[in-house]
């Protein structure tokens, strides 16, 4: 991937197109059980949505602004959309490839995707009956070629187009278009087969074999019916007025999200021509809105659902377990004595729900605050804390409403705290509220307060905790929690209240605060390298895309400071360069878990300074966010935290480097293999064990 010289970092966009690549990586790795890899392929396309939903629509609107819109991006929208075009066109071409080899091995292990033409005569009646129970009544076809006003198409549907004629007269055809029900009804249906074989079938191949059905009343007999899809672009803008408050914003934001402009066609390739034409007429799409020829099946996003029973071999993921000191006694009463630090998906996320539960049920105990990000679906948090209120104690959730594609989900929690009389604050002006934070204030024996609850790197969401790698540290510190209730404090009052951010004493909070800390602190190692004194930096986040954090690095390594880095997605630093003192070490892990933690090392001339983070080094993390960034200041937890990040920085089998061409080559070294994400689980078992057989408190 060439990038011209005189760019200081490599183009944001690029360098995720990268990350997606490793993704895909994964899906085309046989190593990887192959439910993993049709999963795989159903993340990469899903991230491929949003990157257009969000990323290209954001770079198009630049060019159609012109030069007023200077919004952090690389001088020349064009050009990165014409680059983003090859490589897209490029990983089309590769996801292909490996769905072709997944099906095939699928066929293998005897489970087969049947397409219309395919059924047996008893598949044939079950997709009838199936269609006409279940299916009909949500199949509304739009006979679309005489229509004045073209229909809204929405954004995450997939749509059949169909064209009919009569053998005798081909010349006559008629266009239609039927939206695919996958949200009601799910993509994929178990046909009945032979005992040892399990046949699937797509739902719109269930509609393709009625077709005749549906539009017999036009007498028809030939059809022909292609997949396609529309990309919107998905920035809600929420425009500057004042007078309406942020809740009509969304639900306006999010009913205009349907409206938003097409930023890509996806479309089989086998398409009539002439309906083709017509569509991109109709949708006012021209050559350049990244018209993408595909296979047969789009929507891929949905083979994240495929169905799990139709695999032989079992799952063999790990369960999570408990951390050995919350096993016994209650959470609070732990924490009350010592700090724990819980490290997701290995240990049991139940904890941080049972910490809300005893605090909901404490006579003691008179208030909890909360910050809420991305929630699952039934959350226990929430119930918790409704149980809460219904005791009496005060209860304030930060709830975030822009989690983006979470906004209607998040409406509905506030609606449903409120009702039951929490305190719930959902807006800051130009700011997203991404720490997650918790304080609970009990009474004490003597009548003073206590505080206690956690800080952690990922979401309070018991769904993702199973598949995202995160740290949360449960603590009752009187100098972190104060901070914690200063930063609450701010939430509930962001007018005037930016002293409470700068009061804090231990937390450093973002916006701010973050980078110019964390300038000092690279500040300081790059001093001690230039003395010629030990000096180094390990940093493990989602994304580095910030250019002054960046530029910083840079003077750090030609300085000769020891730089480690373990980035998940979007690196925008060139870690090559023949003016480094030392080489920078900076590797990527994608692997069955989701990499999600923050967390920063600096040798601090051999008294190690140890933080965990909301925040990644991106712009908007460190200058439009509230995020919060703590001090593990516990021996025994800083050592687990830099145990785990030298076993990633170990990786010789999910680690890939990540150099200035961007080639995502693996780390393969000659030394045993070590997977970390499989050495993390067994060194955090393995003191689980040492803990329990020697009752160490």
């Amino acid at each position: 991937m060439a990038h011209n010289d005189k760019r200081k970092t490599i183009a944001r966009d690029i360098s995720w197109l990268s990350f997606n690549a490793r993704v895909l990586q994964e899906a085309a790795d046989p190593t990887v059980p192959l439910r993993e890899r049709i999963k795989f392929l159903g993340i990469f396309s899903n991230n491929m949505d949003e990157f257009f939903r969000v990323r290209v629509a954001t770079l198009r609107r630049m060019i159609q602004f012109g030069n007023k819109a200077n919004m952090h991006l690389e001088n020349n929208p064009q050009q990165i959309i014409d680059e983003i075009q090859m490589t897209v066109l490029n990983q089309q071409g590769e996801f292909n490839r490996i769905w072709d080899e997944v099906s095939k091995e699928l066929n293998e292990q005897k489970i087969f995707l049947r397409t219309e033409k395919e059924l047996n005569a008893e598949q044939q009646n079950f997709v009838r009956n199936y269609f006409e129970e279940d299916v009909s009544s949500d199949v509304i076809p739009l006979m679309i070629e005489n229509i004045p006003v073209f229909p809204m198409l929405r954004d995450k549907s997939i749509y059949l187009a169909v064209v009919m004629w009569k053998k005798e007269s081909a010349l006559k055809k008629k266009y239609a278009l039927i939206e695919i029900p996958s949200r009601t009804l799910g993509r994929f249906t178990i046909l009945p087969s032979k005992p040892e074989e399990s046949h699937i079938i797509l739902l719109e191949d269930i509609i393709r074999f009625n077709l005749p059905d549906i539009f017999s009343y036009f007498g028809y007999d030939q059809y022909q019916s292609h997949i396609f899809k529309v990309t919107r672009d998905a920035e809600i803008d929420i425009d500057e007025d004042i007078s309406t408050n942020i809740i009509q914003k969304l639900e306006k934001g999010i009913k205009n999200r349907r409206k938003g402009k097409p930023v890509r066609f996806v479309y089989d390739r086998e398409m009539d021509p002439g309906l083709l034409e017509y569509l991109i007429r109709r949708l006012n799409l021209s050559k350049r809105d990244n018209l993408i020829p595909g296979g047969r099946i789009h929507n891929f996003r949905h083979f994240m659902d495929f169905p799990e029973e139709v695999f032989k071999e079992k799952r063999n993921r790990k369960k999570p377990f408990d951390h050995p000191l919350l096993t016994v006694r209650r959470v609070t009463d732990v924490i009350l004595e010592k700090d724990v630090m819980l490290h997701f998906p290995y240990h049991s996320f139940l904890p941080l729900i049972d910490l809300i539960r005893e605090a909901a049920f404490d006579p003691e105990v008179s208030s909890i605050k909360i910050t809420c990000y991305r929630l699952a679906q039934q959350s226990k948090i929430i119930n918790a804390l409704i149980n809460a209120v219904r005791n009496g104690k005060e209860v304030t959730v930060m709830l975030e409403l822009r989690a983006r594609f979470e906004e209607e989900a998040n409406i509905e929690w506030k609606n449903r705290l409120e009702e039951e009389g929490a305190k719930v604050l959902i807006e800051i002006p130009n700011m997203k509220v991404h720490s997650k934070i918790c304080v609970i204030k009990k009474r004490t024996r003597d009548n003073n307060f206590i505080l206690y609850g956690f800080v952690s790197t990922g979401n309070l969401n018991e769904r993702t905790s199973k598949v995202y790698a995160d740290h949360c540290l449960l603590t009752s510190n009187q100098k972190i929690m104060a901070d914690v209730n200063r930063m609450f404090n701010y939430l509930e009052q962001p007018k005037t209240g930016i002293n409470f951010l700068r009061d804090c004493k231990v937390i450093i909070p973002s916006p701010v605060f973050v980078k110019k800390e964390m300038l000092k602190l690279i500040d300081e190692e790059i001093k001690q390298a230039r003395k010629k004194k030990p000096a180094g930096i390990t940093l493990k986040m989602n994304s580095l895309s910030d250019e002054e954090m960046i530029q910083k690095l840079y003077d750090a390594a030609r300085a000769g400071v020891q730089i480690k880095l373990i980035i998940r997605g979007v690196f925008c630093m060139f870690s090559e360069n023949k003016k480094y003192e030392k080489p920078v070490r900076a590797i990527s892990i994608v692997d069955e878990y989701l990499e999600h933690a923050r967390v920063w090392v600096f040798h601090n001339r051999g008294k190690e300074k140890v933080y965990i983070s909301s925040a990644d080094w991106m712009r908007r993390n460190l200058e439009h966010r509230i995020e919060a960034t703590c001090p593990i200041w516990h021996d025994e937890l800083k050592q687990e935290l830099k145990d785990i990040l030298d076993i990633q920085l170990q990786d010789n089998v999910k680690a890939r480097w990540l150099d200035n061409e961007l080639s995502n080559d693996y780390v393969r070294t000659t030394k045993k293999k070590i997977r970390s994400q499989v050495e993390t689980y067994n060194y955090l078992h393995k003191k689980t064990q040492i803990q329990r057989e020697t009752g160490s408190h």
